[in-house]
């Protein structure tokens, strides 16, 4: 166990801040975070460009190193070195939070496992900005982020969320988005959806419906931007409900043949099976099967 006291003795240690950044208008950009950004001794960036250009719009001459997903294990080890020796470390991404669905997860692994202090900064993120706006349920809610790129991954992992019973919550890029969809309706069937794009910028946009309308839309309009899609939960409580109970009109004798028929189950096996399913003593149901056949 150990009892990070982000604030005690601040000046005199290293600290790994992570800083968001806003995912489109700059006047997102808190107050702390530029005096963090132009307090630090180093910024690691996902993208330097990119932040070089945020840094200039707030004149912060902090120095800026890359950290990223291809360098992040030789980058990461200079950084906490640096730590250690007392460095203030300011962690961004290119928009949003570091470290949802964007470099940062290790930094922070590291940083805990050689217990320097890692402070995080709120701020600008996508995700659960489009959630508030979106009109769909804000609670329970599932984070997914990128859904897998291969075809039949994402369609596996469609189907590991389609009893969820919590709003979905995903991101995606613009030419996988009709794709997405259609395998969405597929696995998940026609449920409502709220398409979010070019969030807090001038064109900013939420399409509203059901995932059969946002398909078709999605085959007319100029597909554009960064998207996150906010997915209503699971509506098949009720069928699972009646899925469960699927050999409540069988006789227990029936009730085993379909395990031994249709799923390959041993004699053995159906009867443990039946019994589970209904509650009741194996032996029962070995007596029914067996005896009285």
């Amino acid at each position: 166990m150990w009892q990070q006291k982000s604030f005690e003795n601040e000046a005199n240690k290293g600290i790994l801040y992570l800083v968001p950044t806003p995912i489109g208008n700059l006047e997102d950009m808190s107050f702390r975070a530029i005096r963090i950004l132009k307090e630090a001794d180093l910024i690691a960036a996902e993208d330097t460009r990119n932040t070089k250009k945020l840094c200039n719009y707030f004149e912060i001459d902090t120095q800026i190193v890359s950290y990223h997903e291809h360098n992040k294990e030789a980058s990461g080890e200079k950084l906490m070195e640096k730590i250690k020796q007392g460095f203030k470390v300011a962690l961004v991404s290119d928009a949003g939070m570091p470290a949802i669905s964007d470099p940062g997860y290790e930094l922070v692994q590291a940083a805990i496992h050689e217990q320097l202090t890692v402070v995080p900064l709120p701020g600008a993120n996508a995700a659960l900005t489009s959630l508030i706006a979106s009109g769909i349920a804000c609670q329970p809610f599932y984070f997914f982020g990128f859904l897998h790129r291969n075809k039949k991954e994402k369609r596996a992992e469609l189907e590991k969320l389609r009893k969820q019973r919590a709003t979905l919550i995903f991101y995606e890029s613009p030419h996988r988005l009709k794709e997405t969809l259609a395998i969405m309706l597929d696995v998940l069937g026609n449920r409502k959806i709220v398409i979010c794009r070019e969030l807090t910028k001038k064109y900013e946009e939420f399409i509203r419906g059901n995932l059969e309308e946002t398909i078709e839309w999605a085959n007319i309009d100029e597909i554009r931007g960064e998207f996150c899609l906010i997915v209503e939960e699971s509506p098949l409580q009720e069928e699972e409900e009646q899925e469960a109970h699927w050999w409540q009109e069988l006789s227990i004798e029936e009730h085993v043949n379909h395990y031994i028929i249709v799923n390959s189950l041993s004699s053995k096996d159906a009867i443990k099976q039946t019994a589970k399913d209904r509650a009741i003593h194996k032996r029962e149901v070995y007596q029914a099967y067996h005896i009285d056949e």
